[in-house]
């Protein structure tokens, strides 16, 4: 692990979430992406050495619109800069934990990611991020 590189949290409404970050944290320079095979709409707002991720799904099927349904609004997962999600996945199996991803995916970005089940980490979603991961 290198750092935290971002802080995900479900919202029902990007735009009104963006306003609280802007209008009273004054954050500025968020990125927005939609990431259409997760069913997800994204906005990254720096902060630091970090990021909040303000995840809204755009669809019934995706993750986070089933976190929103069972859970509400906030916290949604922790990702960490990871320089090898693959060693860092085989580290966690081993380990003992369960893996919501056997193997690495495409996230926003052009990170490669994958995701460690909160049931065993604590009641946190846990993220592996490798940044700038192209094919």
């Amino acid at each position: 692990m290198t750092k935290l590189d971002h802080i995900g949290v479900a919202v029902r409404d990007l735009e009104a979430a963006l306003r609280f970050y802007t209008e009273v944290l004054g954050l500025t320079g968020a990125g927005r992406e939609t990431l259409p095979e997760r069913s997800l709409e994204i906005a990254f707002i720096p902060v630091g050495d970090t990021k909040v991720e303000l995840l809204r799904p755009t669809g019934p099927e995706s993750a986070v619109a089933k976190f929103l349904e069972t859970r509400g609004e906030g916290l949604h997962h922790l990702a960490f800069t990871v320089s090898d999600v693959e060693a860092s996945l085989a580290r966690a199996r081993e380990a003992g934990y369960t893996l919501i991803d056997e193997k690495p995916r495409p996230g926003a970005g052009g990170a490669l990611v994958a995701f460690v089940h909160p049931k065993s980490t604590h009641g946190v979603l846990i993220e592996f991020c490798q940044p700038g991961h192209h094919g």
